[in-house]
């Protein structure tokens, strides 16, 4: 397995505070049957900033420990970005990373809404050749409410990412049923842990995919599996399987119109 969204990196933002930390957690990792990770560090969240190069110093410094630690497992240098003003400006001051090398690039939006420039980042990012990727859509009080906004930004060019916590109920009854009904929906194209702690908020992503073939089937957990490997491998998106019929009304109705053009 392939883990795209993580902080795994000590002493950079809220995840790993320490060497040990990230120690245990790949050991976690490894026990989980993970191989590659992409560390993910804040950026531009009001907390940390976290440039691109110091990311990558730091991400060669941790995958030189690990070889020598014995724990056979890759780290790969990311961000989380947060959506704001400077952003476009930030990527042309090379102060920023895409995930792994790749023309993903893995973007957060506020918790409480979508920002009003989203349609246009999402277009100016595609200009660039950037894939955009939102982080865990399924915790934006906005999408929770109205998904067919998160299926606009899809439409637009956007891809979802979506959190194995959410999926398992780390986050709650409410964002664990937006999570499903996204999943559901066609919305998400991809499941990651954001795992920053291992006993507060470990990976979980065998646990995950095993819950995901169990309610969707094994053609879901492929396709998931299969676009974390895309990513690391810069490579399009799979197809996205087939949509269930639901009980959702104009959303399903929604999907399954701009899915099929």
């Amino acid at each position: 397995m392939i883990d795209i969204h993580t902080h795994i990196l000590p002493g950079l933002d809220d995840g790993a505070a320490n060497w040990d930390e990230t120690l245990n957690m790949a050991r976690a990792a490894v026990s989980e049957g993970i191989t590659t990770i992409i560390a993910t560090p804040h950026h531009a969240n009001g907390f940390y900033n976290n440039l691109a190069v110091e990311v990558a110093q730091h991400t060669l410094r941790i995958n030189e420990q690990l070889i020598a630690a014995g724990v056979p497992i890759a780290i790969m240098p990311g961000q989380e970005i947060r959506v704001h003003d400077d952003l476009l400006e930030a990527w042309y001051r090379e102060e920023l990373l895409s995930l792994a090398g790749s023309n993903y690039v893995l973007i957060e939006m506020p918790s409480s809404r979508i920002p009003r420039e989203m349609s246009e980042l999402i277009h100016e990012l595609q200009i660039m050749k950037l894939k955009p990727i939102i982080a865990h859509p399924e915790r934006n009080a906005e999408i929770a409410k109205h998904p067919e906004r998160l299926a606009a930004l899809v439409e637009e060019g956007a891809l979802a990412q979506v959190t194995t916590h959410s999926l398992l109920g780390g986050f709650g009854r409410r964002i664990e049923q937006a999570a499903w009904s996204l999943c559901k929906s066609g919305l998400i194209h991809i499941v990651s842990s954001d795992a920053h702690h291992l006993e507060r908020r470990g990976f979980r992503m065998r646990e995950a995919y095993d819950v995901i073939r169990e309610r969707m089937g094994e053609q879901w957990e492929s396709y998931f599996l299969n676009n974390a490997r895309c990513v690391v491998e810069d490579k399009p998106f799979g197809s996205i399987p087939a949509i269930e019929p639901s009980s959702e009304g104009a959303l399903s109705r929604f999907l399954s119109y701009f899915y099929s053009r």
